[in-house]
C-alpha cells in the first residue's frame, strides 16, 4: 500500500465508522465552547461536560462571568485541574471579549490567541467547530495516532499539526480531527491498547511501534 493508499484508507476507515460525528465538549454557542475547550486542558472531556453546566448556570457568556470573582470561578472549576490559571485565563478573556469585542467571540487565530489561557490548539478548536473554518487541532490522541500510523514523525505537536494539513484535504479537516479524536479513544488508546480492534493501525501502522507492540 503506498502513501496515498494508506491516507484514503485512513478516511474511508474513520468515515465508515463515524459517519455522524459527536462533537466531545457540550456547548450552546462560541462563547461556551472556548470555556469548555480551555478547561479540557490536561482535563477529560467527560469531566469538562460534568463542571461546564454548574459554571454556566451561574455564567454563560462574558457578562455574566465577570460579575463572578476569579476564586468564585476556581470553587467551580476546581475538579477540572489548573484551576488557578484556568479561572484567571476565564475571567481576563472575558474582560477583554467585552471591552475589545464587543462582548463576542472573534472568528480570528490572531485575535483568539492574544486571548489569557489560549493557545493556537484551543484556537483551532473554536475556529474549527463554531466558526467552520478549516483547522486541525492536534490533541494527544491525534498526536499519538498521527505516529503509530506513520504520517508523521511525531516530535510536537506542531510538526503532527502541519503533516496532517498536508496530507489530507482540507475540506475534511474539520470533520477529520474529530473522528480521529474518537477512533483513538475507542479502539487505539494509550493505555489497554488491543492491535486486534485497531484496524487502521493493524493494516498501516509504523513498522517499529508494531514490533514494541508484539513483543509485549
Amino acid at each position: 500500500m503506498n502513501k496515498e493508499m494508506k491516507i484514503q484508507f485512513v478516511i474511508d476507515t474513520l468515515a465508515t465508522l463515524y459517519p455522524t460525528i459527536p462533537i466531545p465538549l457540550n456547548h450552546k454557542d462560541p462563547y461556551t465552547l472556548l470555556i469548555a475547550v480551555l478547561l479540557s486542558a490536561q482535563c477529560t472531556d467527560v469531566r469538562v461536560n460534568q463542571i461546564t453546566p454548574l459554571l454556566f448556570a451561574k455564567a454563560d457568556n462574558p457578562y455574566d462571568m465577570i460579575k463572578m470573582s476569579v476564586e468564585e470561578i476556581k470553587e467551580i472549576i476546581r475538579p477540572c485541574g489548573l484551576s488557578p490559571m484556568k479561572s484567571k485565563g476565564i475571567h481576563g478573556l472575558s474582560h477583554i471579549l467585552i471591552d475589545k469585542h464587543g462582548g463576542e467571540v472573534p472568528q480570528s487565530f490572531e485575535y483568539l490567541e492574544e486571548l489569557p489561557a489560549v493557545g493556537h490548539k484551543t484556537a483551532s478548536v473554536v475556529m474549527s467547530q463554531a466558526f467552520g473554518v478549516p483547522a486541525f487541532p492536534v490533541d494527544t490522541h491525534i498526536h499519538r495516532l498521527m505516529y503509530r500510523w506513520n504520517l508523521t514523525s511525531g516530535k510536537n505537536v506542531v510538526q503532527t499539526e502541519k503533516d496532517a494539513k498536508r496530507i489530507f484535504p482540507e475540506e475534511i479537516w474539520n470533520d477529520l480531527h474529530l473522528q480521529i479524536i474518537w477512533y483513538g479513544r475507542e479502539y487505539s488508546p494509550a493505555r489497554g491498547w488491543d492491535l486486534e480492534k485497531d484496524i487502521i493501525t493493524k493494516t498501516i501502522g509504523r513498522k517499529s511501534v508494531l514490533n514494541e507492540y508484539l513483543k509485549k
